[in-house]
């Protein structure tokens, strides 16, 4: 089994329920044909580089997967028959691309911790200064 990524746009005159069932049908196919899913990355709504059947914004969707070869020829067929599907590009990972992108990855998920607790961390300091202002105000209304 090979390393594969792929990149899907999808037209931008599609609601969320009907991109989300787009994504979840190609998901499905890759499982379906023994495929391993290990990463997706929903991009949103981009603006694209130039114009593609007169739409300048596409919805992008990143997959990694594990598959053989013949999996990736049927799913790029069902890309070309599908009418949501404006591009797609799948390469297939070498040694070097796959360790980078495992290092994206994990980096990706450390962000995430780091965000979160980073907020944690402003809501506590937050609440600490809110009580020391509080008996400022408090005494400074005695003195007066």
């Amino acid at each position: 089994m090979n390393n594969y990524e792929t990149v899907f746009i999808l037209t931008p005159v599609l609601s969320d329920a009907q991109m989300k069932e787009a994504v979840e049908k190609f998901k499905n196919l890759l499982t379906e044909q023994g495929a391993e899913i290990v990463n997706e990355e929903d991009w949103g709504l981009r603006k694209m580089a130039y114009p593609i059947d007169k739409k300048t914004t596409g919805f992008y969707t990143f997959l990694e997967f594990n598959a053989d070869p013949s999996v990736v020829e049927k799913l790029e067929l069902n890309f070309r028959r599908d009418e949501r599907v404006i591009r797609f590009l799948t390469v297939k990972q070498d040694k070097f691309a796959f360790e980078y992108a495992e290092k994206r990855r994990n980096k990706g998920g450390k962000k995430q911790e780091a965000y979160a607790q980073a907020t944690e961390n402003v809501k506590s300091k937050k609440q600490e200064k809110a009580e020391p202002v509080e008996t400022e105000v408090e005494s400074n209304e005695k003195e007066d």
